[in-house]
């Protein structure tokens, strides 16, 4: 018996129109709680607008956005209480410390002393910055400003955090960092998370379902296992093995399995093209052969790829992708 999740965001045919132009177009979302869900598309599919009519910042032209089942329209202090948002440029005041910043928020949020005090400590500890609280906001690295963006939302204790492009512009150990938090925010905390962002690779290491957006339209959602089995489906998959033993008993393991179609060497990797995804019968086999698995991969489905296609698909070109999606599709 399959469980229903409990939906956090839910938008009903979301459009908003600029004069001629539509931004967002018959939207149909739904976020389940719990969760880490990526918008994807280059600048201008969309993805911002979505944000801020969620958020209650401007009305759509037709449709609803629910937040926790509060129209964001209609509601706009209700939902404000329950999300918190992280915008690409976080704006701090540059002369005060993080902690004095976060002291204001807590202000703001209407948290007694004593209250914003545990919070920030707390928030403060877990992203890091706990003894650089007491350090001027205007000395933090952009990575830094980041992380106190994130305690920055936690002091409000939001059940839903949105972020706009949170890892852009921050050095790889930075975006490392910042991902664990976010993947914690989920995980641990069982926050939802709804994150805008084209920097594919970075999304599909930790979001458990992704929307890709192009021209203001959601062209696919789900999870990137579940768009690669859509888009893939009728073409042969590649999937990459190394064991312990190797050698031609393994070979003939692999052909006995249904749905390989052929089986090369690539280096110390075996590369089976298969005509289903065979992955649970061949981890079946290797272990019951009592193999040691070292690597197993599917190559066809990654994000990147997935990405191509469906822009492909409706563009029939890549004129709009952005310049870091381009560059990480070609670098594959």
């Amino acid at each position: 018996m399959t469980v229903e999740k409990e939906i956090i965001v839910e938008t009903v045919g979301l459009t908003k129109k600029y004069g001629e132009i539509t931004a967002v177009d018959n939207l149909n979302l739904k976020v389940e709680k719990g969760s880490i869900y990526g918008l994807l598309g280059p600048n201008g599919a969309g993805k911002t607008t979505t944000i801020l009519m969620l958020l209650g910042l401007t009305e759509p032209t037709s449709g609803q956005a629910l937040v926790a089942g509060y129209d964001a329209t209609r509601n706009p202090l209700q939902v404000k209480s329950l999300v918190g948002y992280l915008p690409d440029n976080v704006g701090f005041y540059q002369e005060l410390t993080g902690k004095d910043n976060l002291h204001y928020t807590a202000a703001l949020n209407g948290l007694s002393k004593l209250e914003a005090e545990k919070r920030i400590h707390k928030a403060l500890e877990r992203v890091g910055l706990k003894k650089a609280g007491n350090r001027k906001v205007g000395e933090y690295s952009r990575g830094m400003r980041q992380r106190l963006g994130i305690a920055d939302v936690l002091v409000k204790d939001p059940q839903l955090i949105i972020m706009d492009e949170p890892t852009l512009g921050i050095d790889p150990e930075g975006v490392q960092e910042l991902l664990d938090i976010i993947t914690s925010l989920a995980r641990d905390d069982g926050r939802t998370v709804l994150i805008s962002s084209h920097l594919l690779h970075q999304i599909q290491q930790i979001c458990d379902k992704v929307g890709i957006f192009v021209k203001g339209n959601l062209i696919a959602s789900g999870s990137v296992d579940q768009l690669g089995q859509q888009l893939f489906r009728g073409k042969l998959l590649q999937l990459e093995l190394k064991t312990e033993p190797a050698g031609e008993t393994l070979i003939q393991l692999c052909k006995s399995i249904d749905g390989v179609k052929s089986i090369t060497k690539q280096g110390d990797l075996l590369v089976l093209e298969c005509s289903s995804d065979i992955r649970n019968q061949l981890l079946e086999k290797l272990i019951y052969e009592k193999y040691r698995l070292l690597h197993l991969c599917l190559r066809s489905i990654s994000l990147d790829s997935i990405y191509l296609r469906y822009f492909q698909k409706e563009e029939g070109h890549y004129g709009q992708i952005s310049y870091v999606a381009k560059n990480q599709l070609g670098n594959q």
